[in-house]
């Protein structure tokens, strides 16, 4: 899939250089469209969007990607949030070796087991083998384990809390999808340790809440935070929380971002004890908590149209584009300078904007090429808004038009971003809710796979029921898992039965397909 599309890249490309060799020939005709409609062919048009968007390019080894600035940037704001936020908590950067030693990798059985498939090793150097192959990490629980057990004695160095921020690779085979699913990734990882199991507890809610922010503050994404199954939880973790997000027109659930309480099991393996208050040897208890660019891939999915990408004022790059609009006989001058002065007093007031003054392609063209890459609100200025005194604005959410008089302006245009930032939320909120189904039955189950639902169930929360799920619903689309259990549960009445099983139920559980 990644070649044909990259092939498709490159085409697009090609027509666009075209344009540019033509010197001050005023582009009309746009050619920018996207050629598959989110509705029609949602895996095609994500790919094609990405790319028209200007996120991604493909690169020439396949399931790796390269982030163009427009991506990057948004990394970026979500990065400063975060690394804001747990700085507060007293948690700090560091940056651990990209390499892996066998011995060391292989430490935690159950871990290396969940990862071992995807574990890409470095075999050679130069034209000679190494003596020991090197693993490049998939994760850096063994990396930083063994140190760990070096630096903590006693009490006093708890709690040891650090975070680094960096790429792991993971040599996926089934579908690779930009930011979504591919072999290498940009991520945090917070790694940490406490003497005691309530303040490891307390730490995985309060960092699963700030992936919440990332995803409904930030991205205008409605996620579910819960709990794993004891079969979907990290490899040789105690239990894995995580927040779910779920793009309706795939009907696919998607992990947005996990906080892991490890239990004692590593520090168990790693001998990561420490001299407590009494003078007693104890194990520390530890998490692992990380999100990683594949929060930009489910942005695009949920809030992306036919037009392109939409992007949410809060991790926008430009917030504002604004778009000279003269006439044969205009004030041409006149507009450009409008045009500056609408950037300059909006960049005071600490709003993101540009001008896009080229003029070898025409407003339309404009237009279009903005509303592609998801600018949150075009301003145009052309003679009558000059005249009048104000400046058109134009929403990428839905398309309305205000006018706009210059001496309200960076209040009206705080307003409007505020407001797209709302209605993206509120909008892909109620996608997802018309999404979820109740079922009681296999049949309804069955039934509402078929249909793309998110399925919240009753289930006797047994690892044998799961996995017969998953064989029972094996197919074409993939089988059918847990998602969550969410903490928000819904009343259970005595007397429930699993869905799959017919055994009592002990709690409710969103099912489903996913990423």
């Amino acid at each position: 899939m990644a070649g044909k599309d990259s092939d498709k890249g490159q085409k697009k490309e090609g027509k666009k250089e075209v344009v540019h060799g033509k010197k001050k020939e005023v582009k009309k005709e746009t050619g920018l469209g996207l050629s598959y409609k989110k509705d029609e062919n949602f895996g095609e048009w994500y790919s094609e969007v990405v790319v028209s968007g200007e996120m991604i390019e493909y690169y020439d080894i396949s399931g790796c990607y390269i982030l163009r600035p427009w991506a990057m940037s948004i990394w970026e704001i979500l990065q400063t949030f975060f690394d804001a936020e747990i700085k507060k908590m007293k948690i700090k950067n560091s940056y651990f070796p990209l390499f892996v030693s066998p011995a060391v990798l292989q430490k935690e059985k159950d871990h290396v087991e969940g990862f071992a498939p995807e574990v890409a090793w470095v075999t050679k150097s130069g034209e000679s083998d190494l003596e020991v192959p090197i693993a490049i990490r998939p994760t850096s629980e063994t990396v930083m384990y063994p140190y760990f057990s070096k630096w903590i004695r006693g009490h006093r160095d708890l709690p040891l809390r650090l975070n680094q921020w960096c790429n792991v690779v993971r040599w996926e085979f089934s579908n690779p999808t930009p930011f979504i699913r591919s072999r290498e990734f940009l991520w945090q990882e917070g790694h940490t340790a406490f003497a005691t199991k309530e303040e490891a507890d307390e730490e995985v809610l309060d960092i699963l809440e700030l992936y919440r922010r990332i995803y409904e503050e930030f991205l205008a994404v409605p996620v579910s935070k819960g709990k794993k199954s004891e079969l979907e939880k990290f490899a040789g973790g105690l239990y894995t929380t995580t927040v779910e997000a779920f793009i309706p027109n795939t009907g696919r659930g998607i992990q947005g971002a996990t906080s892991h309480c490890l239990g004692q099991n590593f520090a168990k393996m790693f001998e990561i004890n420490f001299e407590n208050e009494k003078g007693e040897k104890a194990m520390v208890w530890q998490n692992s908590w990380a999100y990683t660019t594949r929060t930009i891939g489910v942005m695009i999915m949920t809030h992306g149209d036919d037009k392109g990408l939409v992007l949410p004022p809060k991790v926008a790059t430009t917030q504002v584009v604004v778009i000279p609009v003269p006439y044969k006989d205009a004030n041409t001058q006149g507009i450009y300078d409008a045009c500056a002065a609408t950037v300059k007093s909006l960049n005071e007031s600490g709003i993101r904007a540009e001008a896009d003054f080229r003029d070898n392609y025409s407003p339309g063209w404009k237009y279009s090429h903005w509303e592609m890459k998801g600018v949150p609100l075009r301003i145009e200025i052309g003679p009558k808004d000059l005249a009048n005194n104000q400046v058109r604005a134009v929403r990428r959410d839905n398309g309305a038009k205000t006018d706009i008089p210059v001496a309200n302006l960076v209040e009206q245009v705080k307003g409007v971003l505020d407001s797209i930032q709302q209605n993206l939320f509120e909008t892909a909120k109620q996608k997802r809710e018309a999404c979820i189904q109740v079922v009681k039955t296999w049949d309804e189950f069955t039934e509402a796979l078929n249909q793309k639902k998110l399925i919240l169930a009753p289930w006797c929360d047994e690892e044998d029921v799961e996995k017969d799920v998953k064989t029972r619903t094996k197919g074409e689309m993939g089988a059918a898992k847990t998602l969550c259990s969410p903490f928000d549960q819904p009343e259970l009445p005595e007397g429930t039965l699993c869905f799959a099983s017919g055994k009592p139920a002990k709690k409710w559980t969103y099912w489903g397909r996913s990423y």
